[in-house]
């Protein structure tokens, strides 16, 4: 029974969560509510809390006789009875803001000392901004033609909102770049959706090559190669000497023993994977790699010896 109802339960909040949001974010801006639907909206909100405690309350209660803490308890709660997927699009978007802050003051996240950050925006840039004009352009046209002042004002909530977080996509992949470590480990990232960290002991080999796979952000072949693509294109092959474990954007797991990524330099990238133990400089600064990755790069051949 209180399987069927924590099922039940998940579906409520795939139904009513998004419904809340729009709600309190029209509240928020300032729009006048009809009187029927708030108490309609709260009816169905006390239901919903009602079968919460009804459902979560003794998977607490469990977890409390088992010795965790009231942290440990409420966050199994949690993960019991709200979709990982919903879960994981919630945490995105609220990282995706934060992104929009550290965008709007210059600053980069979470870079250590000595780590060489690599952007991968390149690609999807100009798509963005025509994506943004468009939505600028649909959000005047609609504020224009629809009548009647409650959908008027729904409608322009939601799509001011909707160019919010595009712009906060984008500044979640600028201030989020891909990283060579200095120990020579590997971080993938695209923006707050997917993060994938790779050690230095399990990078087999590095090589530039420009692939355009087919299919979404996240692709995994029967052979365990993982693209990253990004505007539909990836340019650094990394082979890997063993699996390595990682999520997809919406929780599911998976793993891969070669890694395919988009970024802008993708001869610098090379070249900071082939020296690990190297202190990052300036790429003019920078000197060969003395042991290359790659069995395509060669060492430049002795100049011949002057005749006696």
């Amino acid at each position: 029974m209180r399987a069927r109802m924590a099922r039940g339960l998940r579906v409520a909040m795939w139904a009513v969560l998004p419904g809340e949001v729009v709600l309190v974010v029209c509240l928020v801006a300032g729009v006048r509510i009809p009187g029927a639907v708030l108490p309609a909206a709260e009816a169905l909100v006390v239901g919903m809390l009602a079968l919460e405690a009804y459902v979560m309350w003794p998977l607490y209660a469990a977890r409390r006789r088992a010795g965790d803490t009231r942290r440990e308890a409420g966050l199994a709660v949690v993960r019991a009875a709200v979709p990982v997927a919903l879960r994981r699009l919630i945490v995105h978007e609220f990282r995706a803001l934060h992104s929009l802050g550290l965008w709007t003051v210059r600053r980069r996240h979470r870079i250590p000392e000595g780590a060489r950050p690599f952007s991968y925006t390149e690609p999807q840039t100009g798509i963005m901004w025509a994506f943004l004009f468009v939505s600028v352009v649909e959000t005047v046209v609609l504020a224009l033609v629809i009548p009647w002042p409650l959908v008027h004002a729904v409608v322009l909530v939601v799509d001011v909102y909707g160019i919010v977080i595009i712009l906060a996509l984008h500044a979640a992949a600028v201030t989020r770049p891909h990283l060579v470590g200095a120990d020579g480990s590997l971080r993938l990232r695209y923006g707050a959706l997917f993060d994938l960290r790779v050690p230095a002991a399990a990078i087999a080999s590095a090589r530039v090559e420009r692939r355009f796979p087919d299919g979404g952000l996240v692709r995994v072949d029967e052979d365990g190669t993982l693209d990253l693509a990004v505007g539909s294109q990836t340019t650094v092959t990394v082979e890997l000497t063993g699996p390595v474990e990682f999520v997809r954007p919406l929780g599911r797991h998976g793993s891969a023993r070669t890694v395919r990524f988009h970024a802008d330099d993708p001869r610098a990238v090379v070249a900071a994977l082939a020296a690990p133990g190297r202190v990052a400089v300036p790429p003019e600064r920078a000197t060969p790699p003395r042991v290359p990755l790659t069995p395509e790069r060669t060492a430049p051949s002795s100049p011949p010896a002057p005749p006696a």
